[in-house]
């Protein structure tokens, strides 16, 4: 299996003190490195063109991503998402790394691909960066694989605890992308009613403060993962945000490592019925070191088929 990533990823830096700092992806890579050894295949990540970009985001924002992006010192664009030097090219490589990685699973070989990546994305619309987020690259990627692979239905998971506002957002008057989220509620952005369903493609699943395993694996299991099978898709995209986890300190659910090895399995079943077993997933939220090494592993080693 391949894991897209770059070194300029690690070297967005939007201050010492943001909870969106290099440590995080540094916790993934090496505890991805060390579980598995050779059994991944690491890929250097190509920047995103103007081109992918502009199929999800507006020109004026890329445009003025690259105006600000700073020589040297930090840009704050609102109060959560900063740039620093590296920013620009880092949210490139993310998004060029769901791009490279569909492009890949397309052609069967491999089947699944991983982007340990940052800054995460699915806060973004497609008009402003956001949320820590600056290009939304889970849906560049969907928009990729509309129109480089002629694909007719795109499914776009996602479970971060913080509901995908700007994914939401690009897709809502879009058919062809069925975006499914578990979010936690009330929480930042604010956004994700179960009521929000755009024309027939957003399905919602609200979790409340405090809510455990059974919870999520319940919402899943009865609305959700239907939701997708009834769809089906011909990719599946995965935002794979791990703060949902008991010990992240920017959300209240009690997530474990089990319950995202179990939600990977379960969308593999899906995908294998509908997508010739094509996913392309990418690291999106997570804020707990321990957590995260522990969640990415269960998540890659589901996605390798252990």
């Amino acid at each position: 299996m391949r894991v897209y990533t770059h070194p300029a990823c690690l070297r967005h830096a939007p201050g010492a003190a943001h909870p969106e700092h290099a440590g995080r992806l540094a916790a993934v890579v090496d505890a991805l490195r060390s579980a598995f050894a050779d059994r991944l295949d690491w890929i250097e990540a190509p920047a995103a063109t103007d081109e992918q970009l502009a199929r999800a985001h507006s020109r004026r924002l890329i445009a003025e991503l690259r105006e600000r992006s700073p020589s040297s010192g930090l840009c704050r664009l609102d109060e959560d998402t900063v740039m620093s030097p590296d920013s620009l090219d880092a949210g490139l490589r993310a998004a060029g790394a769901v791009c490279a990685a569909i492009d890949a699973v397309m052609t069967g070989h491999p089947r699944r691909a991983f982007c340990a990546v940052r800054p995460p994305g699915h806060h973004s619309p497609s008009d402003q960066a956001m949320g820590f987020c600056l290009f939304n690259q889970i849906a560049v990627g969907a928009r990729h694989a509309l129109h480089d692979h002629a694909l007719e239905r795109v499914a776009i998971v996602d479970f971060d605890v913080h509901h995908g506002n700007g994914t939401q957002s690009i897709f809502e008057a879009d058919a062809r992308v069925l975006f499914v989220s578990s979010h936690q509620s009330p929480l930042y952005p604010g956004s994700g009613s179960v009521s929000e369903t755009g024309v027939g493609n957003i399905v919602n699943g609200v979790l409340d403060p405090g809510a455990t395993s059974e919870a999520f694996r319940q919402l899943w299991r009865e609305r959700l993962l239907p939701a997708i099978d009834a769809f089906a898709p011909e990719l599946l995209l995965v935002s794979a945000g791990f703060d949902a986890h008991r010990l992240d300190p920017l959300a209240d659910l009690n997530l474990t490592a089990a319950d995202y090895r179990w939600i990977t399995q379960e969308l593999i079943e899906i995908a294998d019925r509908h997508a010739q077993g094509r996913i392309v997933s990418t690291l999106e939220g997570g804020y707990s070191l321990t957590a995260l090494r522990e969640c990415s592993v269960a998540h890659v080693e589901a996605l390798l088929g252990n």
